[in-house]
């Protein structure tokens, strides 16, 4: 009950800090630029979103058809989007929601379809940490310049993470010498994300997975990209402070449910760190933050709807 309450009250914390350290000139500032922003790039904006939900249900049968099975592409894009809707609500719902809808609806056998959603995962966090890398190989200087105005150590940074890949290495190799059952059950889960990962190497339409990858990842960057055109002290901003800006909401998302108060906020400070004000970096935040929200919360609601009477005789 914790784990799932917690995410939404600190989202609901969030807004009323972020309300109330604005003054009531910023605040109006704001919601002028919210009310102002073009439509046609926040369309453009939830196109790009809708695309990379299309890419990610078509790649999904890349992983489901060496198992023996392939779902109808309309019922995946449908599933998909009731599962982000979902997540909105309670955090890591949607995947089980996903392979229970693919189970009902697909004949497909729910450890079998959640496997290939553990999968999808995996590549995805890959997929986010080769972004971070970028991103921190583009903007270096600008960044640690950033952070050490700020009294970051970063000297006492590197030695914690060296003691933590440190800790993790001995942690390991306990684990693969230990006959302990506890120990088992961790390497056969382990063996099992690699074996999941490693046969995307193996499957039919490697390239194509990898092309969709590519293609959903686009999209991701593509929506925030465009909206930088509906806040005009953003019009100028280059891809290298957007992804700074994007990594930041990324990491957001994951803290909140859907990245309800603290997505705005991220991109904000992110923004921040190249001249941006915090009105603009607010506005370009709640803009982006509310269009794709909206988005999930729109076509989520009719794929609940649209999926049993798609499949009636399911």
């Amino acid at each position: 009950m914790l784990k799932t309450a917690l995410p939404i009250l600190l989202g609901v914390f969030l807004v009323w800090f972020s309300y109330h350290n604005t003054s009531p000139a910023d605040r109006k500032q704001i919601l002028f630029y919210i009310k102002e922003a073009d439509l046609f790039w926040v369309g453009i904006s939830v196109l790009l979103g809708i695309l990379g939900h299309v890419s990610r249900a078509i790649r999904w049968n890349y992983l489901l058809e060496p198992l023996g099975y392939k779902p109808k592409i309309r019922n995946n894009i449908l599933i998909i989007l009731m599962a982000y809707f979902a997540n909105l609500g309670i955090p890591r719902t949607g995947e089980f929601l996903r392979a229970t809808a693919l189970t009902t609806y697909e004949g497909v056998p729910f450890g079998k379809g959640f496997g290939t959603i553990v999968t999808e995962r995996l590549v995805d966090v890959f997929m986010l940490l080769l972004i971070v890398i970028v991103t921190l190989l583009l903007q270096t200087d600008i960044i640690v310049a950033f952070f050490m105005e700020r009294g970051f150590n970063f000297g006492g940074i590197f030695i914690m993470l060296g003691a933590g890949l440190l800790g993790l290495l001995i942690f390991m190799v306990f684990v693969r010498k230990s006959k302990h059952k506890i120990a088992v059950r961790i390497k056969t889960f382990i063996k099992g994300l690699f074996d999941g990962v490693f046969s995307i190497f193996r499957m039919k339409y490697k390239w194509a997975f990898l092309l969709h990858t590519l293609l959903i990842w686009g999209c991701y960057i593509g929506m925030l990209w465009v909206i930088k055109y509906t806040v005009p002290e953003t019009l100028a901003l280059s891809m290298g402070p957007l992804l700074v800006a994007f990594v930041a909401g990324a990491f957001a998302m994951a803290t909140t449910n859907g990245g309800i108060g603290l997505y705005p906020i991220a991109v904000s400070k992110a923004l921040a760190i190249y001249g941006v004000s915090t009105v603009s970096g607010d506005a370009f935040g709640w803009i982006m933050w509310i269009s794709q929200t909206l988005m999930i919360v729109v076509f989520g609601a009719i794929s609940f709807l649209l999926l049993p009477l798609w499949n009636k005789d399911k």
